[in-house]
């Protein structure tokens, strides 16, 4: 274990500067992501005939499953995530996804895999 820990040092950093501008701007990323994925929630229950809105329990168990979806999603690397969040909030094919991110389409449904997995990985632990 302790040959683990000596492995994982941080990297040194040439450039302090751009290093702490690269977090800050991963830190905002993953900020407005999950803000996104709140508001697709809300914007999904404002569309549901009122018979079918479910109660303020359902939404906090709801919510609380999305944080832990978000905090699960934050692991992968950012273009899996980006990919993933594309395709199930926006509804973007993973050849526009393949587009935007310059990447094939073979990609694109590996990253979607990584994604899937992490949800399963969820799914699992709540059973």
């Amino acid at each position: 274990m302790w040959v683990k820990s000596q492995s994982n040092k941080p990297p040194e950093v040439n450039e302090p500067r751009a290093y702490l501008t690269t977090i800050a701007k991963r830190l905002m990323i993953n900020y407005y992501e999950r803000q996104s994925l709140e508001r697709a929630f809300m914007v999904t229950l404002e569309q549901l005939p009122e018979p079918l809105v479910p109660s303020i329990e359902e939404q906090v168990i709801v919510l609380e499953t999305l944080h832990e979806l978000d905090v699960l999603l934050a692991e992968l690397p950012s273009r899996v995530r980006s990919a993933f969040l594309m395709s199930q909030l926006e509804g973007v094919t993973y050849e526009e996804i393949a587009a935007r991110l310059h990447v094939n389409v073979r990609t694109v449904t590996r990253y979607m895999a990584q994604g899937f997995r992490q949800c399963l990985r969820l799914m699992l632990a709540s059973d």
